[in-house]
């Protein structure tokens, strides 16, 4: 953890604050006086937000880079969850039920990450009515969006699972290099990481990237994917539904 480097102008931090979709309904001088209270805040990559079972006492805006959120077993085997980068916030179920920390959280590149004590920000919510409607709507659409992929996922076989989720962070954090076609997405992910996410083993994906590079689908390396037909890796996907769903094994 680093100091910030305040060198933003007021303009720019709270045009930041603006774009974010639970501070939309602020007027200018509610989010000046949200923006004193944070506190903007520079992380190395790899770094700790914060442990499983940790006290739930601040609320985290990220600013700038990619936080992976997972689980760990007893016997110490991570589960990734979810990647939340520019303009998302994580931590606000634990600062509403005050429950400690249900996942870990981590950087997967240097962030900045803007930070706001628990108990204040609930002091902002209950002066500033719209804001706590706007953070009611917020826990909704993450409990629906969970309850949908977990839905989705659990379709496909293991291979079309991490298919799924790749298109899923390309849809959040692809660059678009030849348009409907090839894309690039810096996720920051190892491939014990990309394991992670379907439960499977480290082995198990690097054999699997290796047949889509072969595929011509897409190729992963140092944390950087490149999609080279997104329209075959979707139907490479919709088979491994297909197959999960009417395979008798």
């Amino acid at each position: 953890m680093e100091p910030f480097d305040r060198h933003n102008s007021l303009t720019d931090r709270l045009a930041f604050l603006k774009s974010v979709p639970l501070f939309r309904c602020l007027d200018d001088a509610d989010l000046t006086r949200l923006l004193k209270e944070f506190n903007p805040v520079a992380y190395r990559k790899n770094t700790m937000l914060f442990w499983q079972d940790d006290p739930s006492d601040k609320l985290y805006l990220v600013q700038k880079g990619k936080v992976r959120i997972f689980k760990l077993s007893a016997a110490g085997q991570e589960t990734s969850i979810n990647i939340f980068s520019t303009g998302d916030l994580i931590g606000e179920f634990g600062i509403i039920d005050l429950e400690s920390r249900s996942a870990n959280a981590k950087t997967i590149t240097s962030c900045v990450i803007w930070e706001i004590s628990g108990p204040l920000f609930m002091r902002f919510m209950y002066e500033i009515p719209g804001l706590a409607v706007a953070m009611a709507r917020l826990v909704v659409q993450k409990a629906r969006w969970t309850a949908a992929y977990v839905e989705t996922v659990v379709q496909y076989d293991a291979a079309g699972r991490l298919l799924h989720i790749l298109l899923l962070y390309n849809a959040q954090f692809g660059e678009e290099l030849e348009a409907g076609r090839r894309y690039r997405i810096e996720l920051g992910l190892t491939q014990d990481d990309l394991a992670s996410l379907v439960g499977a083993r480290r082995e198990w994906v690097n054999r699997l990237l290796k047949d889509w590079r072969e595929q011509k689908l897409l190729e992963y390396k140092s944390g950087v994917m490149l999609i080279h037909d997104l329209r075959l890796m979707e139907q490479e996907r919709d088979q491994r539904l297909e197959g999960a769903l009417f395979d008798p094994r």
